[in-house]
């Protein structure tokens, strides 16, 4: 086990196309550390920078206190588990686990051993005789996962490895992910475009966006405190609500959406100043969809006009239509308004979060 840390780590290809830029974090010795943002945003990138797949233009790599820049993947001490499973189709699972340590010429017995290990964490013992033809989708990932674990690396290295999976086997098998991360200890770097693998595998998640860190933190932290637009609507399912408008002061601070509908504001003690400087110019706030909800007429409460309903079994979304923006509702799947109806939306003030429009920094400190 070790830790990793990268300083300013930049990736240049020979196009001029940054793919990653200044990128700089540690993942602690033991941490199992979440990549995630759109595709193109140049996690795999990073991933590969880690496991020496792909060369770093600049900056520093360390595993462990080792500078690894020049490092051959096969020095590194990693182990890497791809997209695909990349299982040969002529050996056994047996075969398959053992062929990395066969190949560092460890011997039999040491083979067997790992091997029987490994199979037994995955429950894989009575498919050991097994060619990968004779495997579903989810069995063969968790050889493929069985075959880096056979190697009893430093790092793990897991680049979007449920992807070919099912939505029910990529549930069980993020489950396999997390008790296996459990019982090894090991550190390990976890690739998704997935927010939901991201928020509910990662200790810290590291959301990119075209190349650039956009935040490091907590699921959780994420969540509740989005440093930008970006990471506020891309975390979140659905995502985060968005509403734009002047900023007034009219018995309290306003934000003037348009076709006379006003939110009152109520900042928290960390960013009422910030806002305040907004007077006269436009910001957009956020609300989650929970943080919203169907009430009767009254000061602050919002108009609104349904325009869809989309009950999923133990909640429903509603669909809204107010002053312009598009609204969307998480509420319990009772009594659920119809198509056209007209409603008045109340929100939590203090779950508001306040954006500059133009740079999309979150303005709460």
């Amino acid at each position: 086990m070790a830790k990793v840390t990268l300083d300013r780590l930049r990736k240049v290809y020979p196009n001029g196309f940054v793919g990653v830029d200044d990128a700089s974090f540690e993942i602690a010795d033991g941490e199992l550390l979440v990549l995630v943002g759109p595709s193109g945003c140049g996690k795999s990138t990073l991933l590969r920078m880690i496991a020496g797949l792909e060369q770093i233009s600049s900056g520093e790599l360390r595993i462990g206190e080792r500078l690894v820049n020049d490092v051959a993947p096969k020095d590194r001490d990693i182990a890497m588990v791809f997209q695909s499973y990349a299982l040969y189709p002529h050996m056994s699972v047996a075969e398959n686990l053992g062929f990395g340590l066969k190949l560092r010429g460890a011997g039999k017995a040491e083979i067997e051993r790992r091997v029987r290990e490994a199979a037994g964490m995955l429950e894989l013992e009575s498919l050991l005789d097994r060619k990968p033809a004779a495997l579903s989708g989810g069995q063969r990932q968790r050889v493929a996962l069985g075959r880096a674990l056979v190697r009893q690396p430093q790092v793990f290295l897991l680049d979007e490895p449920l992807s070919n999976l099912d939505a029910k086997l990529r549930a069980s098998t993020r489950v396999e992910i997390s008790r296996l991360h459990r019982q090894l200890g090991t550190t390990m770097v976890y690739v998704t475009h997935d927010q939901i693998e991201a928020m509910t595998l990662g200790q810290r998640i590291v959301v990119l966006d075209k190349g650039r860190i956009q935040q490091i933190d907590t699921p959780m932290g994420l969540y509740s405190r989005p440093a930008n637009l970006f990471v506020a609507t891309f975390l979140g399912s659905p995502k985060m609500n968005l509403l734009w408008g002047e900023v007034v002061e009219d018995d309290g601070l306003k934000l003037r959406i348009g076709d006379g509908v006003e939110l009152p504001l109520r900042p928290q003690a960390d960013s009422v100043e910030r806002v305040r400087g907004y007077l006269g110019r436009q910001l957009t706030v956020g609300l989650r969809p929970e943080d919203m909800y169907l009430g009767e007429p009254g000061p602050g409460h919002l108009a609104a006009t349904v325009e869809a309903v989309e009950p999923v079994g133990n909640e429903a979304f509603i669909d809204l239509g107010c002053g312009g923006c598009e609204l969307i509702l998480r509420v319990p799947p009772r009594d659920l308004p119809k198509v056209g109806d007209s409603v008045h939306l109340g929100y939590l003030a203090e779950q508001m979060h306040y954006f500059d429009p133009e740079n999309g920094a979150s303005l709460r400190a």
